[in-house]
């Protein structure tokens, strides 16, 4: 059974850098897509970033790309999200999700398992 767990997140001024990671504590999602995703204060959840099972492909959401990184440890076990040149508007809840079949998770709709999320606070 996949058990997502997301850390990481803190409070950090405009510019600065944090680094988000998503374990699997079930230790399956070697065969799984991953992805980021955030959900602002009031506003619905939206795509952040994705990597590829297959080959390790990466895609982004428009907003964070040229500042955000995923990437996959060697285990498979395990994504991060690196964030740099954080803004204000990248304040939200951050939550990762895995594919039971998929080559990745770029909308809501193929995460088939969830994390419980970390809170990202950017001040200016």
């Amino acid at each position: 059974q996949v058990q997502l767990v997301e850390s990481g997140g803190g409070v950090v001024q405009a510019g600065g850098s944090l680094r988000l990671s998503c374990i699997d504590s079930g230790r399956t999602f070697t065969l799984n897509g991953v992805g980021w995703f955030r959900q602002p204060p009031g506003k619905e959840r939206e795509f952040v970033a994705t990597i590829t099972r297959s080959t390790g492909s990466t895609f982004y959401g428009d907003s964070v790309k040229g500042r955000f990184t995923i990437s996959r440890d060697n285990t498979g076990n395990a994504v991060y999200l690196h964030m740099n040149s954080l803004k204000p508007e990248d304040k939200a809840a951050y939550y990762c999700a895995a594919s039971e079949w998929g080559n990745s998770v770029r909308n809501v709709g193929e995460g088939d398992y969830w994390g419980r999320g970390t809170q990202v606070t950017v001040y200016p």
